[in-house]
């Protein structure tokens, strides 16, 4: 075979792609998803669960790689929501996750694209104990995909830990296969009903937020809006925000810049808010 032919026979390179899962019905995550300033599409993923589909050009168009990017949004749709989000990402080299749950450190493992796990054990324990998922059997379950298996590579292991989630609820639609280009999912997510996710502004999506609170749905970042927890939240928020905008512009990171943002966005919203519409 020539050394032409021999390239042409190799299997392409996977392209970088991600899945966000939230287990939050869609009418919750679609106000939250809008202050990523991202092109995405959010679909029903089990009746607890939903899923966001990204277009990708921050990883597409960027330097900066996919783990990144979807660690960031994770955390800031996950701080001061009472839900947690679940980050699947993927690239030509490397496969994983990242749980992000609150004010808590978000936890994730890695797997090498021949299924190498490059990870922490005590993650996949911190992982199963936030999902609320069996203490036995589940967490035996996520143990195996910490071992050498040269049967298993990245994609292989994505699976397992997909049907490990089937038991928490999630169910992805037909044709969301982790490890598919970021097109793929987007055309697979289109034939699905779906809502799409479009930044209009920080005026619009913080009215968004706003009117969720007012009509009696609470904003993700705002749970606790009205109550005693709501000014000590916002200042939280404002505080974790200013380190994490300033860490991503050193690191020129979209994804840490947004994550700060949004959180010194929704902090001032909770004054702001606590400042117009005081208790009773």
């Amino acid at each position: 075979m020539s050394t032409e032919q021999s390239r042409t026979a190799r299997p392409a390179r996977p392209a970088p792609g991600a899945l966000l899962l939230c287990r939050a019905a869609p009418e919750s995550v679609a106000s939250a998803a809008q202050l990523l300033r991202e092109h995405m599409l959010l679909v029903p993923a089990g009746r607890e669960w939903s899923v966001l589909v990204p277009e990708g050009r921050p990883w597409l168009e960027g330097d900066e790689p996919v783990d990144r990017v979807l660690t960031g949004w994770a955390t800031a749709l996950a701080v001061g929501a009472p839900w947690p989000v679940l980050a699947l990402w993927w690239d030509a080299d490397r496969t994983g996750y990242t749980l992000a749950s609150g004010f808590r450190r978000p936890v994730g493992y890695v797997w090498l694209a021949n299924g190498t796990p490059v990870g922490e054990d005590e993650a996949m324990r911190t992982f199963a104990g936030r999902l609320g998922l069996d203490p036995v059997l589940d967490v035996q379950s996520l143990d195996e995909l910490t071992h050498p298996d040269r049967a298993a590579d990245a994609r292989a292991r994505m699976r397992g830990l997909i049907a490990v989630l089937t038991r928490a609820g999630v169910s992805l639609p037909a044709g969301l296969t982790p490890g598919d280009s970021a097109d793929n999912l987007h055309e697979a997510a289109r034939d699905q009903p779906h809502v799409r996710i479009e930044w209009s502004g920080w005026r619009d999506a913080l009215r968004a937020e706003l009117d969720a609170v007012e009509g009696g749905r609470l904003g993700p970042w705002l749970p606790w809006a009205g109550g005693p927890r709501a000014h000590v939240l916002a200042l939280t928020q404002l505080a974790a925000g200013l380190p994490l905008t300033a860490w991503g512009l050193r690191r020129r990171s979209a994804g840490w810049i947004v994550a700060g943002t949004v959180l010194l966005a929704h902090g001032a919203l909770g004054l702001a808010y606590e400042a117009v519409r005081p208790l009773d």
